[in-house]
């Protein structure tokens, strides 16, 4: 972890090896411009991830966890949204300087996206068997009938009863819960390096949550991917992530590895999403709100952006921004793998 407030990272995880990491996002900034003004939607966001780790990106809704996504897919509504400031480094190499046909060539074979609504993504003329052997005749130059085999077996693999007699049904025919593993099923197909789920459980019961969640986690582990898991829950990924960063307001607040952040969240954001979670303890009482909304980023407050809706805000919170930097032990020891962007960070930690 360096004290610049640019980066906060961990130790390096299964799979992660000499060469470093799969993607590196390093001071990446995004903009929208509108009629109203410029939206600073990403403001010097920091993140990597490796070979057979998964990296949570935890935040409410506009904290630019899907802005940045899809900046890394190459994917952004442009105009009005630009990639302003920042790399994107995939096993080294900055793909924000490729050109736009060779960007094209990585997603799919290299990195692949799973959107959170999937009956929206998936194109309703076609039936799935023929979106998902698209993967294998554009990119391979298979044949119908085999891209249909190939199909049928990916189906399998996500644990789509009667593959073989569903291949040729359209996106309607199946569940919510079906048609997530079809979208699971399309992002594996040519076996990517990494792979970016953005709410992958929206609008599922908690029962098909846990099951897509853990079909997830196997997948990953069995293809040594690299995940990405972008998500506004803190119970969806408490099992399956082994770093996490939270995004407030196009900024990360907080880094560290999963089970530390829950045990000690070093930030009064996490605090209060971690005290939003429903417990089993405290049936029949209130639950607890962030009060307030999260910041126009056309407007953003100066100093921190969470300050008007943080109870332990002060003076100097109102007017200096802070950075993400280590957080340490009373005794001054710097925690591995840790950062927050809080002036009391360490009294956050302890309290």
């Amino acid at each position: 972890m360096t004290t610049s407030g640019i980066t906060a990272e961990v130790p390096r995880q299964r799979g992660e090896g000499a060469e470093g990491p799969v993607l590196e996002v390093r001071d990446l900034h995004v903009e929208f411009k509108t009629r109203e003004g410029i939206v600073k939607a990403v403001n010097g966001v920091n993140y990597s991830v490796s070979s057979g780790e998964t990296l949570a990106v935890l935040g409410e809704s506009g904290s630019g966890k899907s802005v940045t996504a899809q900046a890394i897919m190459g994917i952004l509504d442009s105009p009005p949204g630009r990639v302003s400031k920042g790399e994107i480094l995939f096993h080294g190499q900055d793909i924000l300087q490729l050109p736009e046909s060779e960007r094209r060539k990585l997603r799919g074979p290299k990195m692949a996206m799973i959107f959170q609504d999937a009956l929206s993504a998936l194109n309703p003329v076609f039936s799935v068997g023929n979106q998902l052997g698209e993967m294998f005749r554009v990119h391979q130059g298979m044949s119908k009938k085999d891209a249909k085999a190939k199909s049928i077996e990916l189906m399998e693999r996500v644990k789509i009863p009667a593959a073989r007699s569903r291949v040729n049904d359209y996106p309607h025919q199946f569940s919510g819960g079906m048609r997530q593993r079809i979208m699971i099923a399309m992002a594996l197909a040519l076996e990517p390096d990494l792979i970016i789920a953005d709410e992958p459980t929206t609008a599922l019961d908690v029962t098909v949550q846990a099951q897509v969640m853990d079909l997830l986690a196997d997948l990953q582990r069995e293809y040594n991917m690299g995940l990405i898991l972008i998500t506004h829950d803190l119970g969806v990924v408490a099992d399956v992530a082994d770093k996490i960063a939270v995004m407030y307001a196009g900024r990360i607040v907080e880094q560290a590895p999963i089970h530390e952040l829950y045990k000690r969240p070093a930030h009064p954001y996490t605090r209060g999403l971690l005290d939003s979670i429903p417990r089993l303890d405290q049936k029949g009482q209130e639950l607890y709100a962030i009060k307030g909304l999260p910041p126009n980023l056309l407007k953003t407050p100066s100093g921190c952006a969470f300050n008007p809706r943080c109870p332990k805000a002060q003076d100097i919170c109102r007017t200096e921004v802070p950075a993400l930097l280590p957080v340490t032990e009373r005794d001054g020891t710097e925690l591995v793998g840790r950062g927050s962007a809080c002036h009391f960070r360490e009294e956050q930690l302890h309290g």
